[in-house]
């Protein structure tokens, strides 16, 4: 535990700033599984809309600083590359 009063102060935005990240994080990786689990069935339409709803979430991820842009640009292209063989 700190003793020092600016380390207590900095340990308690550092508790509020992780429970806020948690929730962006949290459904971005939430809706990664539902658009894998509906590529993984093979109906494009569906599959294509949970997609979409996935990229929105890592883009406000990224957006709030909670991943790096660069990670959610390379798991975007990772989806949308399964979305593509899919429809093949």
């Amino acid at each position: 535990m700190a003793n020092i009063k600016s380390q207590i102060k900095r340990n308690k935005q550092n508790q509020a700033a992780r429970l806020r990240n948690r929730v962006y994080r949290g459904s971005a990786r939430t809706t990664i599984r539902k658009a894998l689990a509906a590529i993984k069935t093979g109906k494009a339409e569906t599959a294509s809309e949970d997609v979409v709803t996935a990229i929105k979430a890592l883009d406000k991820a990224a957006l709030k600083g909670v991943i790096h842009k660069n990670n959610a640009a390379r798991r975007k292209s990772r989806l949308m590359a399964k979305l593509n063989n899919l429809e093949k």
